[in-house]
């Protein structure tokens, strides 16, 4: 494994982790924590070229993780998620257990996402979004009827959004900040409220383009 390019200190490591080239690791990241009911390099973990990851942030065994992987302070990633190049997962986020992400996707800060989740390419996830993947929390059968949202490509989530289990927000598509998503969005819409509602298409917003 490539020694990281930064000096670290209290960081640990874990048996069967591979990181690679120019990767900067921070004090007190753990990377290659055995979920429960498996033993320390049990599962292999995989980072990318050229990843920065922050203080504090806890990295579980059995990730795949492509190119220019950063996290901010504080991140937990659950185990077995497979999650692409150039993702960038905010302070404080959560990402849980069984989850896919593509390329060029942004979770800001405070962001909980759960198992089943797929976040497809080039998506946004505002601050304090928060994705649910539990219909009935406490039902016999919850852990066999996980559902997580699904996240299309270049898709944006406004801050402080709420998804409700199974939704699909379309391609291209706007949730406005403070929304409770009960519905599927479709693709190329703005959608606000609660429960959100289709209130335009993008192609109506009034962008200002880089000049």
């Amino acid at each position: 494994m490539p020694k990281p390019t930064r000096k670290i200190q209290n960081c640990k490591i874990h048996p069967n982790v591979t990181i690679g080239k120019n990767a900067v690791i921070e004090d007190f990241v753990i990377i290659g924590t055995p979920p429960r009911g498996k033993k320390s390099g049990e599962l292999p973990t995989t980072i990318g070229d050229n990843a920065v990851i922050r203080s504090h942030t806890v990295i579980y065994a059995g990730n795949s993780i492509g190119n220019s992987f950063q996290t901010g302070h504080h991140v937990m990633v659950r185990e077995e998620n497979n999650i692409g190049d150039n993702v960038s997962i905010g302070t404080s986020s959560v990402v849980e257990h069984h989850v896919t992400i593509g390329d060029d996707v942004r979770i800001h800060t405070n962001a909980f996402v759960p198992e089943t989740s797929i976040l497809e390419d080039g998506c946004w996830i505002g601050p304090h979004v928060v994705i649910t993947n539990a219909l009935y929390p406490l039902s016999p059968n919850v852990k066999k009827e996980l559902t997580g949202a699904v996240i299309k490509r270049n898709a944006k989530v406004g801050a402080n959004a709420t998804l409700l289990p199974g939704v699909v927000i379309g391609e291209n598509s706007l949730v406005g900040a403070g929304s409770v998503v009960t519905k599927d969005i479709p693709p190329n819409k703005v959608a606000a409220g609660n429960p959100a509602k289709v209130i335009n298409t993008i192609s109506n917003l009034p962008y200002k383009k880089k000049e």
